[in-house]
Protein backbone atom coordinates (compact mmCIF):
# COMPACT_ATOMS: atom_id res chain seq x y z
CA UNK A 1 0.00 0.00 0.00
CA UNK A 2 1.29 3.61 -1.03
CA UNK A 3 2.37 5.99 1.98
CA UNK A 4 -0.90 8.24 1.48
CA UNK A 5 -3.11 5.13 1.95
CA UNK A 6 -4.57 4.00 5.01
CA UNK A 7 -7.25 1.72 6.27
CA UNK A 8 -9.62 2.69 9.74
CA UNK A 9 -12.90 2.94 11.04
CA UNK A 10 -15.91 4.41 9.25
CA UNK A 11 -17.25 7.39 11.05
CA UNK A 12 -20.51 8.90 10.12
CA UNK A 13 -18.79 11.78 8.50
CA UNK A 14 -17.32 9.42 5.75
CA UNK A 15 -21.06 8.22 4.64
CA UNK A 16 -21.42 10.98 1.72
CA UNK A 17 -18.10 9.60 0.34
CA UNK A 18 -19.08 5.86 1.18
CA UNK A 19 -22.42 6.65 -0.39
CA UNK A 20 -21.33 7.59 -3.49
CA UNK A 21 -19.32 4.42 -3.76
CA UNK A 22 -22.09 2.21 -3.38
CA UNK A 23 -23.55 4.10 -6.36
CA UNK A 24 -21.10 3.91 -8.06
CA UNK A 25 -21.79 0.11 -7.24
CA UNK A 26 -25.19 0.19 -7.65
CA UNK A 27 -24.83 1.55 -11.05
CA UNK A 28 -22.86 -1.57 -12.46
CA UNK A 29 -25.85 -3.59 -11.96
CA UNK A 30 -23.49 -6.76 -10.92
CA UNK A 31 -22.71 -5.78 -7.44
CA UNK A 32 -26.03 -5.56 -5.46
CA UNK A 33 -29.81 -5.88 -6.03
CA UNK A 34 -30.53 -2.33 -4.42
CA UNK A 35 -31.31 0.18 -7.22
CA UNK A 36 -30.77 3.18 -4.88
CA UNK A 37 -28.40 4.02 -1.47
CA UNK A 38 -30.26 4.05 1.33
CA UNK A 39 -30.32 6.99 4.24
CA UNK A 40 -27.32 7.20 6.31
CA UNK A 41 -29.86 6.25 9.60
CA UNK A 42 -30.96 2.71 7.14
CA UNK A 43 -27.87 2.00 6.63
CA UNK A 44 -26.28 2.84 10.42
CA UNK A 45 -29.21 0.28 11.29
CA UNK A 46 -28.56 -2.27 9.17
CA UNK A 47 -24.62 -2.83 9.80
CA UNK A 48 -23.47 -4.17 12.68
CA UNK A 49 -20.97 -0.63 14.25
CA UNK A 50 -17.87 -2.88 15.15
CA UNK A 51 -16.00 -3.85 11.75
CA UNK A 52 -16.75 -1.46 9.41
CA UNK A 53 -14.11 0.10 7.73
CA UNK A 54 -12.42 2.27 5.36
CA UNK A 55 -9.40 2.75 2.97
CA UNK A 56 -8.47 6.44 2.48
CA UNK A 57 -6.00 7.81 -0.37
CA UNK A 58 -5.30 11.14 1.74
CA UNK A 59 -8.70 12.57 3.03
CA UNK A 60 -10.59 10.74 0.18
CA UNK A 61 -12.39 7.49 0.73
CA UNK A 62 -11.86 5.27 -1.84
CA UNK A 63 -13.35 1.98 -1.07
CA UNK A 64 -15.31 0.74 2.35
CA UNK A 65 -16.60 -2.52 4.05
CA UNK A 66 -18.75 -3.41 6.45
CA UNK A 67 -20.83 -6.53 8.07
CA UNK A 68 -24.52 -6.97 8.60
CA UNK A 69 -26.75 -9.43 10.93
CA UNK A 70 -28.01 -12.69 9.19
CA UNK A 71 -30.39 -13.05 12.07
CA UNK A 72 -31.18 -11.89 15.50
CA UNK A 73 -31.13 -15.52 16.58
CA UNK A 74 -28.38 -15.63 19.31
CA UNK A 75 -27.41 -18.70 17.50
CA UNK A 76 -26.21 -16.62 14.80
CA UNK A 77 -24.70 -14.21 16.57
CA UNK A 78 -20.89 -15.12 14.97
CA UNK A 79 -21.96 -14.81 11.61
CA UNK A 80 -21.90 -11.80 9.79
CA UNK A 81 -22.77 -10.59 5.80
CA UNK A 82 -19.95 -9.21 4.23
CA UNK A 83 -20.20 -5.69 2.06
CA UNK A 84 -17.21 -4.58 0.24
CA UNK A 85 -17.20 -1.52 -2.26
CA UNK A 86 -14.42 0.21 -3.88
CA UNK A 87 -14.40 2.90 -5.99
CA UNK A 88 -13.02 3.03 -9.70
CA UNK A 89 -10.23 5.48 -8.31
CA UNK A 90 -9.14 2.17 -6.48
CA UNK A 91 -9.13 -0.16 -9.01
CA UNK A 92 -5.73 -1.70 -9.81
CA UNK A 93 -4.12 -1.01 -6.52
CA UNK A 94 -4.42 -3.90 -4.49
CA UNK A 95 -6.95 -2.22 -2.04
CA UNK A 96 -9.37 -4.95 -2.36
CA UNK A 97 -7.37 -7.56 -0.85
CA UNK A 98 -5.90 -4.89 1.93
CA UNK A 99 -9.57 -4.17 2.96
CA UNK A 100 -10.76 -7.47 2.77
CA UNK A 101 -8.33 -9.00 4.84
CA UNK A 102 -8.47 -6.30 7.81
CA UNK A 103 -12.21 -6.95 7.59
CA UNK A 104 -11.49 -10.65 8.47
CA UNK A 105 -9.38 -9.66 11.22
CA UNK A 106 -11.45 -7.36 12.77
CA UNK A 107 -14.30 -9.76 12.22
CA UNK A 108 -12.43 -12.73 14.12
CA UNK A 109 -11.32 -9.93 16.70
CA UNK A 110 -14.97 -9.31 17.38
CA UNK A 111 -15.93 -13.01 17.76
CA UNK A 112 -17.18 -13.71 14.01
CA UNK A 113 -16.47 -17.43 13.44
CA UNK A 114 -18.44 -17.50 9.74
CA UNK A 115 -18.66 -14.65 7.16
CA UNK A 116 -20.54 -14.72 4.21
CA UNK A 117 -21.20 -13.04 1.02
CA UNK A 118 -23.13 -13.36 -2.52
CA UNK A 119 -22.03 -12.15 -5.32
CA UNK A 120 -23.56 -12.23 -9.17
CA UNK A 121 -21.26 -14.64 -11.18
CA UNK A 122 -20.63 -11.61 -13.72
CA UNK A 123 -18.83 -10.23 -11.02
CA UNK A 124 -15.41 -12.67 -11.19
CA UNK A 125 -13.04 -9.98 -9.73
CA UNK A 126 -15.25 -10.32 -6.70
CA UNK A 127 -15.27 -13.64 -6.50
CA UNK A 128 -11.52 -13.95 -7.23
CA UNK A 129 -10.81 -11.40 -4.51
CA UNK A 130 -12.96 -13.27 -1.67
CA UNK A 131 -11.51 -17.00 -2.56
CA UNK A 132 -7.81 -15.20 -2.38
CA UNK A 133 -9.40 -14.09 1.22
CA UNK A 134 -10.47 -17.38 2.27
CA UNK A 135 -13.71 -17.41 1.38
CA UNK A 136 -14.93 -20.65 -0.08
CA UNK A 137 -17.92 -21.35 -3.01
CA UNK A 138 -20.91 -23.23 -0.62
CA UNK A 139 -22.98 -22.98 -3.99
CA UNK A 140 -25.24 -20.94 -6.42
CA UNK A 141 -28.89 -19.45 -5.57
CA UNK A 142 -30.64 -19.60 -8.99
CA UNK A 143 -32.76 -16.38 -9.82
CA UNK A 144 -32.74 -15.63 -6.54
CA UNK A 145 -34.09 -12.19 -7.45
CA UNK A 146 -34.99 -9.45 -10.50
CA UNK A 147 -32.97 -6.39 -11.51
CA UNK A 148 -33.92 -4.62 -14.14
CA UNK A 149 -36.53 -7.27 -14.96
CA UNK A 150 -34.05 -10.10 -15.57
CA UNK A 151 -33.84 -12.82 -12.40
CA UNK A 152 -30.43 -13.14 -11.53
CA UNK A 153 -28.29 -15.61 -10.13
CA UNK A 154 -26.07 -15.40 -6.64
CA UNK A 155 -22.77 -16.79 -5.61
CA UNK A 156 -22.88 -17.79 -2.17
CA UNK A 157 -19.27 -17.65 -0.31
CA UNK A 158 -18.30 -18.10 2.92
CA UNK A 159 -15.25 -18.13 5.26
CA UNK A 160 -14.89 -20.41 8.22
CA UNK A 161 -12.61 -18.64 10.80
CA UNK A 162 -9.66 -20.60 12.06
CA UNK A 163 -9.65 -19.31 15.44
CA UNK A 164 -13.24 -18.53 16.37
CA UNK A 165 -15.80 -20.85 17.84
CA UNK A 166 -13.08 -23.84 17.36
Amino acid sequence: MTKNIVINKMVKEDWADVRDIFIEGIETRNATFETEAPSWEIWDAGHFEECRLVVREGEKVIGWAALSPISDRSAHRGVAEVSIYLSSLSIGKGLGTELLQKLVECSENKGFWTLQTSIFPENQSSIRLHKKCGFAVVGVRKRLGMLDGEWRDVVILERRSKVVGL
